[in-house]
């Protein structure tokens, strides 16, 4: 028996015992630490000699492996010599939905630590008992079974047997992988210009358990030279697992590329894209009930099947693979993709699968995260993201609503929802000018959107289907959980109209929640070309005084881009006047000279007003971005910029949005990037708040708030311009704003070389 296979009690009877099929219809769920008071609830119950928390362990050996099975059973109860195994499951069902046939995994999880009981005790018998605490009535109901050790010892080999499959695949797979990342090389003849400082001190986090902010310029290749150490580290044993985490489908197409670039080298790895589940559902509705979804009945009977046969034959897992193979066994695409998260090496996926609260793989294990790595692409797009993530609001409509439709069907109901209505009433009257801002969250609210809560789910288990009341119960269930986190980071703030009132969480600073939300992962690599001013992305992002940070200049001689600042006003106020000069400039440089070009602009209105009044150039065509484009459109827009066009093409877009970031228009595909503005957001009122909460901070509130994001965006799609070592352009940067200090010292350092046009008007003329 020379192979070993290491696997805990609770990936083992799930594997062999689930079964059924994916019901999404209303469930509650107990949250961690909410099971974990149950089940210490329960335990304060032990006698003297009982024993809570145990570590069991043993060893089952089948044909030619050896399986070491390890787990910790939550009490071992002892009278007299007579042993008992006791397994707490804490339920939101009541109770009398709950008999000894309900889930057959935890008795198979029970009976996996009777066994290891009787062989570590000696014993020829054991009881197992499944113990159930309803969340809310605090009850218990217990269920028992006793079992013989010759029963339990043929119980054991006959999960292994089920095992055995899975098992061979996966022992086949890590040696292969093992041995194919300590031989790979760099996909490349020779590294680019900084490269290999990327590399180096990428391994170096994750060999140290470390985290790394590293700011490395467009072009430079981040993608390869992130992941490929992070392989090259997990080969000489440095963790066993890694994200890719990234905001935007293209930069996952690019993780994607390196994969399979790496796998042309010789590389055996499995790597695994997750697509939302409204974009990959097989189905016209994302209805998750086995009676409408024929991928979602009998699911469970099927999964194990399927993903053998998926892992068995394929290793690069796109989006592709994983429908034709949930088509091929009749399995829901989303959590197909769920599934083999737990088992693929890399995970390539969306920021909110692991900082979300709402989102997040939560079956991700203590000990995996230990052997994480976590790179995040793009990490300036992280700030704002997870501000939306740590935030929260709800509105008084829905309140009222639900109090006039359950008057007569449920009076809990509709008297929590009146409570909720009144309460937003009152806010209404205690508003100035439409709006208040406090600095606390209403803690009488929060009891009364639990009583809200707890009378919503009674209902939703029984019936399930009004939803109105299951996405306000979900709101309100979001809206609890972020008061939780409320902090002196926080502000709330209400907004009045004549029939509408709205209430906010709004987190401005995330950098405390980051740091909670990484802490366990072996290690964390934020990355980006724009990470500039790079004190405020610290500071954003979470740094510590224990983290690295290495800045890579650009591998490009400057030169090959030819960078112009116009000093013409694109502010609001003046854009009606300054108008006919910037269609007269923009003209000009199609003009002068011909070929692709992508004009930024900060918003669609201002976009959309220079568009009309563009006059196209003969021998030119224009495209213009719309507002919330398919993934289709976005490519069809791109695949015009081709290298040989008869005419040129000018596409319009807006800055900050899908074409100015994660985009290779490489060559002359590209010829120049005009960038009109300089990016701020817009002047809102949480715009406004955040400035007062850094000013009260100690902070610049208008650079932070405005300033540092807007000229990110700005660079970002700057960054469009020199990709290769062989690319050459144009990059005009119109507004008078970028020849003041405070715009000017975040210009890059490959940009710092540029000219001034003394009349814009007259570009190039």
């Amino acid at each position: 028996m020379d192979e070993i296979i290491n696997v805990s009690v609770r990936p083992l009877v799930e594997y062999a015992f689930r079964s059924g099929s994916i019901d999404l219809r209303f469930r509650t769920a107990t949250s961690m630490t909410e099971g974990t008071r149950l089940h210490q609830m329960v335990q304060k119950t032990y006698g003297e000699l009982d024993k809570k928390e145990v570590p069991l362990e043993t060893r089952v050996d089948y044909e030619e492996m050896s399986f070491h099975i390890e787990g910790r059973c939550d009490g071992l109860l002892m009278n007299g010599d007579h042993y008992m195994i006791d397994e707490i499951k804490s339920t939101s069902l009541p109770l009398s939905e709950v008999n000894e046939q309900t889930h057959p995994v935890y008795w198979a999880q029970a009976k996996c630590y009777g066994y290891m009981a009787v062989e570590k005790y000696n014993l020829e018998q054991i009881t197992i008992q499944l113990t159930y605490i309803q969340s809310e009535s605090n009850d218990i109901i217990r269920f028992q079974q006793y079992l013989k050790a010759a029963d339990l010892r043929e119980f054991m080999q006959r999960m292994v047997e089920q095992y055995a499959p899975f098992a061979r695949w996966k022992q086949k797979h890590m040696t292969l992988r093992s041995q194919s990342s300590k031989a790979l090389a760099f996909p490349f003849h020779t590294y680019r210009e900084g490269q290999r400082k990327l590399v180096g001190s990428v391994y170096k986090t994750v060999q140290e358990e470390a985290t790394l902010f590293a700011m490395a310029p467009t072009g430079i290749g981040k993608t390869i030279s992130t992941l490929f150490p992070v392989i090259k580290a997990m080969g000489e044993g440095f963790g066993t697992k890694l994200f890719y985490l990234t905001a935007k489908t293209i930069t996952r197409e690019t993780a994607q590329e390196a994969f399979q670039l790496m796998e042309k080298n010789g590389l055996h790895i499995s790597s695994v894209t997750i697509t939302a589940r409204d974009k990959i559902c097989f189905k016209e509705k994302t209805i998750c009930q086995k009676d409408y979804c024929e991928f979602a009945d009998g699911y469970y009977d099927r999964i194990n099947e399927g993903m053998l046969d998926l892992l068995s034959n394929e290793t690069l897992i796109t989006r592709n693979v994983i429908e034709h193979y949930a088509k091929k066994h009749r399995l829901c695409p989303f959590e197909l993709s769920l599934d083999l998260t737990y088992t693929a090496d890399a995970v390539i996926c969306d920021y909110n699968y692991l900082f979300d609260p709402r989102v997040s793989l939560k079956r991700l294990i203590d000990e995996q995260k230990k052997q994480t790595t976590v790179l995040i692409d793009e990490a300036h797009n992280l700030v704002d993201r997870a501000r939306e993530m740590y935030s929260a609001e709800l509105m008084k409509s829905p309140f009222l609503e639900l109090k006039r439709a359950y008057k007569k069907h449920n009076h809990a109901i509709s008297l929590a929802a009146a409570e909720l209505n009144r309460t937003f009433l009152d806010y209404r009257k205690s508003t100035h000018n439409g709006s208040l801002v406090l600095s606390e969250v209403d803690e009488e609210l929060i009891v009364q959107l639990d009583t809200f809560v707890q009378v919503s789910e009674k209902e939703l288990l029984q019936q399930g289907s009004d939803e109105l009341l299951l996405e306000t119960y979900f709101l309100a269930q979001n809206f609890i959980r972020i008061a939780k986190l409320y902090d002196k980071r926080f502000i709330t703030y209400v907004e009045a109209g004549k029939s509408e009132v709205k209430m906010k969480l709004f987190c401005f600073d995330p950098s405390h929640l980051l740091q909670k939300m990484r802490k366990g992962f072996r290690a964390n690599v934020f990355f980006s070309a724009t990470f500039m001013p790079f004190s405020y992305y610290q500071n954003m992002l979470g740094w510590r005084d224990e983290d690295y940070a290495v800045r890579i200049p650009s591998p490009f001689p400057r030169e090959h881009a030819e960078v112009m600042i116009a000093p013409l006003s694109t502010k609001y106020r003046d854009r009606e006047r300054t108008l006919p000069s910037l269609v007269s400039l923009l003209e000009n440089v199609v003009k002068t000279k011909p070929g692709n070009y992508l004009f930024f602009f900060p918003s669609y209105g201002y976009m959309e007003e220079v568009y009309r009044a563009f006059n196209t150039p003969a021998e030119a065509e224009t495209m213009i971005q719309k507002s919330g484009m398919t993934e289709e459109e976005r490519e069809a827009f791109l695949n015009e910029f081709t290298s040989d066009r008869e005419t040129s093409l000018v596409g319009f877009a807006v800055v900050g949005g899908v074409f100015s970031e994660g985009i290779d228009l490489k060559g002359e595909r590209l010829t120049g990037v005009v960038v009109v503005g300089v990016g701020l957001p817009n002047f809102d009122t949480e715009r406004q708040l955040m400035k007062t909460y850094f000013e009260q901070d100690g902070k610049n509130g208008f650079e932070y708030t405005y300033v540092y994001p807007g000229m990110n965006r700005v660079q970002q799609a700057g960054g469009r311009l020199i990709r290769t070592e062989t690319d050459h352009g144009l990059l005009l940067l119109v507004d008078n704003r970028y020849l003041e200090k405070r715009y000017q010292q975040l210009l890059p350092y490959e940009w710092q070389h540029y000219k001034v046009l003394k009349d814009p008007s007259m570009f190039l003329k």
